[in-house]
C-alpha cells in the first residue's frame, strides 16, 4: 500500500500548494472506515482506494479529486455516511464521495431497459461534476490491473463491461492512454489465447529484425536536426488488443500488418508541427489516405494533432503523430485537463475543453429520446464514433461522427432541412443519399418543400440526433397508417386467445398503459413501439401467461389481407422476433424480407407493393429454414461434434454442403431449422463457444433474391461436397 508521505510527494511534484493536512485527514479517515477489510489478494482493502489516489495525481488533478478518491468506497463499504463526511471534508467532498457511490451501484451491463436507465443517471451524474466519472475510471483502471485475484467469471463480466462501456467512455473524454490500459487489460481475460499469440509474434518480430523502434527513432531525429526543429521523438509498439483489433477489421494475418508501430513527435510550437510533418514527408513517402489533421478541425473533446503514416525501413509502415506539449497533455487527459495543476495553479491550458460545453454536445440528442432502445443506439453511436469534420457551402464547420451521410448533415444543420431533404451535392457533384461522408469534403443539401422523411433513411442515418428526427417525423406523418396496422395487430393478438379487441378493451389498455386514447395506443402498437402481447397483457394478464401453444404457419404473419400466402425469402431468410417488410408478386402472395435484406433496393422505385409486417408473438414452431456458414477444423469426430452440439439445441438440420476444404481445415454450409432470431442467436453464440469452430455467422446470399425469392431449393441429399 501506498505510504501517505508518498502520495502527498506525488502530488507535492505539481502541485506545491494542495491542502496536505486535508489529503492527510482523508487518508487517516479512509484507513480507520477500512479497517479489517481485505481484497480478494489479500492485501488491506484500502490499498485500493490509495491506488486509485495515485492513479488521479498522475494525471495531476486537484485535491477533491484526490481526497474523493480516497473516500470513493466508504459510503457504500463502510458505516461512513454522507453527513459524516460533510462534516469533516465539507459538502463539495461529500457530494463527489455520494455521486462516486451512486455510479458503483450502477449495474451498466444489465438488461437493455435497465441499462438505458442507468446510462440516463450515468450522464446526469457526469453533468453534475465530470470528476465523478473520473474517479470512476481510476477505480476501474485499478480494479482492472489487479483483476487476477477475482473468480474466474467475475473477471469476465469485468472484462466484458469494462470493454463496452468503459474504455470507450475514457477515449470519448480524450484519455487515450487510459482507454488503450483499459482495452488491453479487458482483452487479456477475454482472449488470453488471442493476445498471447500477438506478443509471441512480437518477440519473435523483435529478433529478426532487431529494435525497430530506436532505429526509425534516430532516422526521425536525425531529419529534424537537419531541418533544425527543436522536438522531442518517442516511439512504441501498438497495444496487443489495437493489432488484434486491425487484424480483424482488415481480415489479416499479424504478418500483413504493417502500421504496429506509432510514433509521437512533441514540438515547442504549433508552426513547427507543419515543419515536422514536412521534414517528414520529405524523408519517407507518405501513405494515401492516412493523413488526419486535428489541429486545424479538432475533436470535440479537444484532442490536437497531426496524423500521417509513412512508409519506413523495409516498407514498413509506420503512424506518427505530431503535437505541441500543450496538446500532448490534452491528448493525455482529454476533459480531466480542466482540472490539471502545474506548480501549484490551474493549467493554463488554452486547449483544454470547459467540461461543461462538453457533455452538453455529448448529451445534446439524449433528451429526445424516450425509447430505450433509440437511447442506447443514439449513446453508442456518440461513444464509440470517431469524427469526420465538413464544410457547408459557406465554408462553416460541420463535426459528424464517421460513417455520416447527407442525411446526416442536413439534419446536423436544422431539423428542417434535414425533413426537405430531396438530394445532394459533394465536393459539386450530385450523389446519392447514402454516400459516406470524407473529411474535408464540401456538403450542399437540395430541398424542396412538401418533402418528407422515408422509413429508408433510418438505415442511411448514422447520427442519433438524424434517426430521432427521422422517427418523430416518421412517426407523425404515418400515424393513420400505423393506427390502422396496429388495430389490426390487437385483433390478431386478442383473438389468439379467443377474446375479441373491442373499443371498451382498448381504451382500459390505453388507460392503464397512460397512453391517452386509443388511436395513441394503436398507433404504437402499429409503429412497433409497442407489443400487442404488452397490450393483451394489460387487459387479460391470466391468458398471456398460461398461453403457451405454438403459433402455426398460417397465422405467424401479421399485415397480410385475408387469403394472402407468404414466403420467407431466400436471399435474409426472415426469422420470428426480426422486422420484416413484405413485396407482393400479382398472383402470387407475398414474399417477406428482413427490413435490411439488401434485396428490398431493387424496389424503392415501387413503394406500392411494400407491406408492412409482423412476426405474431408468442412461440413459433422450428420449421424455419436459415443457412448458417461454419469453419471447423479437419479433425476426427470434429463434424460429429458440431452436429450433435446443434441437436442439443433443438435444432435440426435439413441441409450440409462443404465447399471448401483444406487440410486443416473445412468450411459448410448447414441448413438449420429454429424457431426464431433468439433460437438463432443461442446456436450461433454455443458454436462461437467451442474451441473446433474457427468461424461462424448467418449466411446471407443477395444472388437468391431473384424471382419470387422464396425458399432454397437446395438438394435433398443429407451431406454433399463441391470440388
Amino acid at each position: 500500500m501506498i505510504p501517505v508521505e508518498d502520495l502527498i510527494t506525488l502530488i507535492h511534484a505539481y502541485n506545491p500548494k494542495s491542502d496536505e493536512k486535508l489529503i492527510r485527514a482523508a487518508y487517516e479517515y479512509g484507513r480507520a472506515m477500512h479497517e479489517g477489510q481485505f481484497r480478494h489478494s489479500g492485501e488491506p482493502y484500502f490499498s485500493h482506494p490509495v491506488a486509485v489516489a495515485a492513479i488521479l495525481a498522475s494525471q495531476r488533478l486537484d485535491d477533491a479529486t484526490i481526497i474523493t478518491a480516497l473516500l470513493h468506497d466508504t459510503i457504500e463499504d463502510t458505516r461512513a455516511s454522507y453527513s459524516s463526511i460533510e462534516e469533516q471534508f465539507g459538502r463539495h467532498i461529500a457530494d463527489l464521495v455520494d455521486g462516486v457511490t451512486k455510479l458503483t451501484n450502477l449495474q451498466l451491463a444489465s438488461s437493455e431497459t435497465k441499462q438505458a436507465e442507468n446510462f440516463r443517471k450515468l450522464f446526469m451524474a457526469m453533468s453534475k461534476d465530470m470528476r465523478v466519472i473520473l474517479v470512476k475510471l481510476a477505480d476501474r483502471l485499478h480494479n482492472m490491473r489487479t483483476i487476477k485475484a477475482m473468480r474466474a467469471e467475475k473477471q469476465l463480466q469485468k472484462a466484458r463491461e469494462t470493454m463496452d462501456i468503459f474504455a470507450p467512455l475514457a477515449g470519448r473524454m480524450g484519455m487515450q492512454w487510459m482507454r488503450e490500459e483499459l482495452e488491453d487489460l479487458a482483452f487479456r481475460v477475454i482472449n488470453p489465447e488471442a493476445r498471447a499469440s500477438i506478443m509471441r509474434r512480437f518477440i519473435t518480430l523483435q529478433k529478426e529484425s532487431g529494435d525497430v523502434i530506436e532505429r526509425i527513432t534516430g532516422d526521425m531525429r536525425h531529419e529534424l536536426d537537419t531541418a533544425g526543429i527543436e522536438a522531442e521523438v518517442f516511439g512504441r509498439a501498438k497495444k496487443p488488443y489495437s493489432i488484434w483489433r486491425k487484424m480483424r477489421e482488415k481480415e489479416i494475418g499479424f504478418s500483413r500488418l504493417s502500421d504496429i508501430y506509432g510514433f509521437r513527435v512533441i514540438t515547442t510550437n504549433e508552426p513547427d508541427c507543419y515543419g515536422v510533418l514536412g521534414a517528414i514527408h520529405q524523408r519517407w513517402r507518405a501513405v494515401p489516405g492516412r493523413f488526419k489533421d486535428y489541429i486545424s478541425q479538432p475533436k470535440s473533446n479537444g484532442y490536437r494533432s497531426i496524423h500521417t503514416t509513412v512508409s519506413g525501413r523495409d516498407g514498413k509502415r509506420v503512424e506518427v503523430q505530431i503535437r505541441t506539449r500543450q496538446m500532448h497533455d490534452v491528448a493525455e487527459s482529454g476533459v480531466a485537463a480542466h482540472w490539471s495543476y502545474r506548480d501549484g495553479v490551474r493549467s493554463e491550458n488554452p486547449f483544454a475543453v470547459d467540461p461543461a460545453k462538453w457533455i452538453s454536445s455529448l448529451t445534446e440528442q439524449f433528451d429526445a429520446e424516450e425509447d430505450h432502445e433509440d437511447f442506447l443506439e443514439a449513446v453508442k453511436l456518440e461513444m464509440y464514433a470517431d469524427k469526420v469534420f465538413c464544410f457547408t457551402p459557406k465554408g462553416d464547420v460541420v463535426k459528424l461522427p464517421r460513417g455520416a451521410t447527407p442525411i446526416d448533415f442536413a439534419y446536423a444543420i436544422h431539423t428542417r432541412i434535414g425533413n426537405a431533404c430531396v438530394g445532394a451535392k459533394i465536393d459539386g457533384m450530385r450523389v446519392p443519399l447514402w454516400t459516406r461522408i470524407k473529411n474535408g469534403q464540401s456538403v450542399d443539401v437540395i430541398t424542396a418543400d412538401g418533402q418528407m422523411p422515408q422509413a429508408t433513411w433510418l438505415d442511411i442515418a448514422s447520427t442519433g440526433k438524424a434517426k430521432s428526427a427521422i422517427r418523430r417525423a416518421l412517426r407523425a406523418q404515418d400515424r393513420d397508417r400505423f393506427i390502422k396496422l396496429g388495430r389490426e395487430l390487437a385483433r390478431a393478438a386478442f383473438e389468439h386467445v379467443g377474446k375479441k379487441a373491442t373499443d371498451k378493451a382498448l381504451e382500459t389498455a390505453a388507460r392503464r398503459l397512460r397512453l391517452g386514447d386509443v388511436d395513441t395506443l394503436l398507433a404504437r402498437l402499429g409503429s412497433a413501439e409497442l407489443s400487442a402481447r404488452a397490450v393483451l397483457n394489460t387487459v387479460y394478464p391470466e391468458l398471456v401467461q398460461r398461453d403457451g401453444d405454438e403459433i402455426g404457419r398460417d397465422l405467424a404473419v401479421i399485415g397480410l389481407s385475408a387469403g394472402q400466402q407468404f414466403e420467407r425469402a431466400r436471399c435474409c431468410q426472415p426469422l420470428p422476433g426480426e422486422r420484416i417488410i413484405g413485396i407482393t408478386y400479382r398472383g402470387k402472395g407475398v414474399v417477406v424480407h428482413t427490413i435490411d435484406c439488401e434485396a428490398l433496393v431493387a424496389f424503392e422505385e415501387q413503394p406500392d407493393r411494400w407491406l408492412d409486417l409482423h412476426w405474431q408473438e408468442g412461440t413459433h414452431p422450428a420449421i424455419y429454414d436459415v443457412a448458417i456458414d461454419v469453419t471447423i477444423g479437419n479433425d476426427a469426430g470434429v463434424l460429429g461434434h458440431v452436429c450433435t452440439l446443434i441437436g442439443e439445441l433443438k435444432a435440426n438440420i435439413s441441409n450440409l454442403t462443404i465447399f471448401d476444404r483444406k487440410p486443416d481445415f473445412y468450411r459448410m454450409l448447414v441448413d438449420v431449422e429454429m424457431r426464431d432470431a433468439e433460437h438463432l442467436h443461442s446456436l450461433i453464440s454455443a458454436l462461437e463457444a467451442e474451441s473446433d469452430v474457427a468461424a461462424v455467422e448467418r449466411h446471407r446470399d443477395v444472388t437468391q433474391a431473384g424471382g419470387l425469392g422464396l425458399e432454397r431449393q437446395e438438394p435433398s441429399v443429407g451431406l454433399q461436397t463441391e470440388k
